[in-house]
């Protein structure tokens, strides 16, 4: 059986496709906003570690999201080290959906069980994707082709 070959998923002529590119800053922007959310409001963070059984032992976490956040959020956003920052974010995101969003229902008032579920997508997503051509990771690799050629 013959596949054609424009039928054929090939995920390099997806990355370089511009709406990935806006994707990539979206999801890059919600984290790093949200790190400044839990920043400016650690009353928030902290109740959902003390509420928890399984995470009540791990107080510690109420300061390295916040920053993980910030820090892969902005990352993200420059395309540098996505597919690092996203496989740093895919735990704190399903923590996120089974100890806090699990918690309301999925159309309660408070509850962001639906953002965090398309913020885990979009984060798998640039797992297996990466940044993209537009992407600062990309220029790094030029520059490093370009004075190899030259040497």
């Amino acid at each position: 059986m013959k596949i054609k070959s424009g039928m054929v998923f090939n995920i390099s002529k997806l990355t370089q496709l511009k709406w990935v590119v806006v994707f990539r800053v979206i999801l890059g922007l919600s984290l790093f906003l949200k790190g400044i959310q839990f920043i400016q409001d650690k009353s928030e963070i902290r109740k959902v570690i003390t509420d928890s059984l399984v995470l009540r032992e791990y107080f510690w976490l109420q300061t390295v999201i916040p920053w993980l956040n910030i820090l892969c959020g902005f990352f993200i956003v420059i395309g540098m080290y996505t597919r690092l920052m996203t496989i740093i974010q895919i735990p704190i995101m399903i923590g996120a959906i089974v100890f806090v969003n699990s918690k309301h229902g999925a159309f309660e008032g408070e509850s962001n069980l639906a953002l965090s579920i398309v913020i885990l997508v979009l984060l798998l997503f640039f797992l297996f994707v990466g940044g993209g051509n537009f992407a600062w990771d990309q220029v790094l690799r030029k520059e490093d082709k370009a004075n190899h050629a030259n040497e």
